[in-house]
């Protein structure tokens, strides 16, 4: 299958993005030792650390007993905070890499750009607990958040597979409304489409995907790591999802929320132009994750306040 000519395909501003990322974060990372593969995305995710909007505040709680980063905004809580829309946000990583610290400035500014309060969750990481440890994390957050109001559920790479598989399975629960995957590893083929296509992109290989799915996964074709592997898909609330077109995991989320809208729910998929896996990092020095970045912000505000913004049928 035809390689993408990155040349033509990815612009001068995500070029830079892409060197300064490589300043921090070798090529070879996904063949360090899993301590020394922590300490250089934290030290990589530390370089690209942003202040807080004005008015965003955090503290870090325990939710459901797990280490939780609560971000709201004082300048837009409602006197009902309790009632209000909550998002539930998962970090990327592999499964393995990043926490609370890695997306620290990126909850910030959704909890500023929506005036939502934000929740972050230090799930558990592979290769120390397997799945569905993680997951187990995350349910038992959102469940928690869902007995006092209405819930988001957001996440990007790895964390867009937790929040998707976390959509399946509370689909019965009237106060979970929707899910917002960024760029997210759903359990797609690998040995089609874009993971040939992309197999050597910039920021993540198909090598790559490869190694952090045998890594967390102990009983491959699980659904519940694999959401694209699920059956029926009736009833799962509405759904965004992005993809950077320079990504071996970009079909996912186009397979994803075709079978969504074959199952009648509202499921829209955005592909970004020429951008790369990992690109949140990059909304503050490339126009084009800037744009994106405030689409996904946009997506997460309407689906917390129960609107579908899309002109696409479910």
């Amino acid at each position: 299958m035809t390689q993408t000519d990155y040349q033509t395909v990815i612009d001068e501003a995500t070029w830079a993005f892409i060197a300064r990322t490589a300043e921090s974060y070798p090529d070879d990372t996904a063949s360090a030792s899993i301590a020394e593969q922590r300490r250089i995305y934290d030290v990589m995710c530390a370089g690209f650390h942003a202040d807080y909007p004005s008015g965003i505040t955090s503290q870090d709680r325990r939710i459901g007993g797990i280490p939780c980063r609560d971000y709201t905004d004082a300048e837009a809580a409602p006197d009902h905070a309790d009632a209000a829309p909550a998002v539930v946000y998962l970090h990327g990583g592999g499964f393995v890499v990043g926490g609370l610290h890695s997306h620290d400035d990126v909850c910030a500014e959704i909890a500023a750009a929506t005036g939502l309060r934000v929740v972050s969750v230090a799930y558990r990481l592979s290769p120390e607990h397997v799945h569905p440890a993680a997951l187990d994390d995350t349910l038992a957050v959102t469940r928690t958040l869902l007995a006092s109001g209405p819930v988001l559920l957001a996440g990007d790479s790895a964390g867009g597979n937790l929040a998707a598989a976390a959509s399946q399975i509370l689909r019965a629960n009237p106060g979970l409304r929707g899910a917002v995957l960024i760029y997210p590893g759903l359990g797609g083929d690998p040995d089609a489409g874009s993971y040939l296509t992309h197999a050597h992109a910039p920021m993540l290989t198909r090598d790559d995907v490869m190694f952090y799915t045998g890594i967390r996964q102990n009983t491959p074709g699980d659904a519940t790591a694999a959401p694209l592997l699920t059956p029926d898909l009736a009833g799962v609330p509405p759904t965004v999802a992005f993809s950077a077109e320079c990504d071996p995991i970009a079909d996912d989320a186009r397979h994803y929320c075709a079978r969504l809208a074959a199952a009648n729910t509202p499921a829209h998929r955005i592909l970004e132009p020429g951008l790369v896996h990992g690109y949140l990092r990059a909304r503050h020095m490339v126009p084009r994750a800037a744009a994106s970045f405030a689409r996904i912000t946009a997506a997460i505000a309407a689906l917390a306040n129960g609107h579908w913004p899309y002109g696409d049928p479910p």
